[in-house]
C-alpha cells in the first residue's frame, strides 16, 4: 500500500525559512507529478506548487520567488524551500504525489495525499 508523508513543518518567525519533505513508499511504482497545498483555518485548500517528472514548476503567485519545489525521483521525494516566510503562510501543507501503478498490461493512475505538516509563521 502506497504510503505518503510529509515531514520539516513548525514554528518559525516571520522572515525566516523552512525545508519541507514528503516521501512515498509501499511497493513498485512511478509518479507522475508531486505537490503542495495548504489549507489554513477557515479555508479552502490551496495550491502552492506543483513540479512534473520532468521538472516543470508551477507556482501560485502568493509564494514566487519565495518559495522552491524539488524532486528527488530515485527517492521518490518532494520538497518544498519556503524563505521569507511571512505569517499569512500559516497552514498545514499537504504533499500530493500521482501514483502510477502497473500489473502486466494494467495501468492505474491515482492521488495519493499525506496526512499535512503544521507550518506556524509568527509576526
Amino acid at each position: 500500500q502506497v504510503q505518503v508523508v510529509e515531514s520539516g513543518g513548525g514554528l518559525v518567525q516571520a522572515g525566516g525559512s523552512l525545508r519541507l519533505s514528503c516521501a512515498a513508499s509501499g511497493g513498485r511504482f512511478s509518479i507522475n507529478d508531486m505537490g503542495w497545498y495548504r489549507q489554513a483555518p477557515g479555508t479552502e485548500r490551496e495550491l502552492v506548487a506543483t513540479i512534473t517528472a520532468g521538472g516543470s514548476t508551477n507556482y501560485a503567485d502568493s509564494v514566487k520567488g519565495r518559495f522552491t519545489i524539488s524532486r528527488d525521483n530515485a527517492k521518490n521525494t518532494v520538497y518544498l524551500q519556503m524563505s521569507s516566510l511571512k505569517p499569512g503562510d500559516t497552514a498545514v501543507y499537504y504533499c500530493n504525489v500521482e501514483i502510477v501503478l502497473t500489473y502486466a498490461t494494467l495501468t492505474s493512475i491515482f492521488p495519493a495525499w499525506g496526512p499535512g505538516t503544521q507550518v506556524t509563521v509568527s509576526s
